[in-house]
């Protein structure tokens, strides 16, 4: 299965280096130099890493065959792509986004508070997207174990222990 490790979301200078909008949590084995990357849309790849570093928080990408602003221009928005297969986590409670994408969230009394719909990666842990069962309303729920102590695939499952308030949001 094809994974979205990475969106290029603009150019960075004028020697080619775009800047990527990282989508997986082994950024330095996904984009180290040499790594060959599909795109999405495919017709835009693949792409070769030639180079790549932190800057202010951000991962700069320069690919081969990119050489000038104008080329890496017409990157933007390309998603990068990979095969789960050749993943290397070492986390045994790592999760995909597809993976969750369409799991039920109850809570620790089994009461439903909706669907996982999005998962959301910012500075941080990832945020859970959940359709609310009652209203359809999104609610962001931190993707943490003292937040999110359970998830069980086989079940299509997650359960959710929020902390007072964060899914009463009809009060504020």
């Amino acid at each position: 299965m094809q994974l979205v490790v990475g969106r290029i979301t603009k150019a960075h200078g004028i020697a080619g280096e775009v800047s990527v909008d990282v989508r997986t949590d082994d950024p330095d084995h996904r984009f180290a130099e040499g790594t060959t990357l599909d795109t999405d849309p495919p017709e835009r790849g693949p792409l070769v890493v030639q180079t790549a570093r932190w800057h202010s928080g951000r991962l700069l990408v320069r690919f081969v065959g990119i050489p000038d602003r104008n080329g890496a221009e017409a990157l933007r928005g390309v998603q990068l792509v990979a095969d789960s297969a050749s993943s290397r986590s070492s986390d045994e409670d790592g999760y995909w986004d597809h993976d969750l994408i369409g799991l039920q969230m109850r809570d620790r009394e089994g009461v439903l508070v909706g669907d996982v719909v999005d998962v959301l990666h910012q500075p941080g842990s990832p945020v859970l997207v959940v359709r609310a069962a009652d209203d359809g309303r999104e609610v962001l729920v931190p993707f943490v174990t003292a937040i999110v102590p359970t998830v069980d695939l086989a079940r299509g499952l997650v359960v959710v222990d929020p902390p007072v308030g964060l899914l009463d949001l009809r009060e504020l």
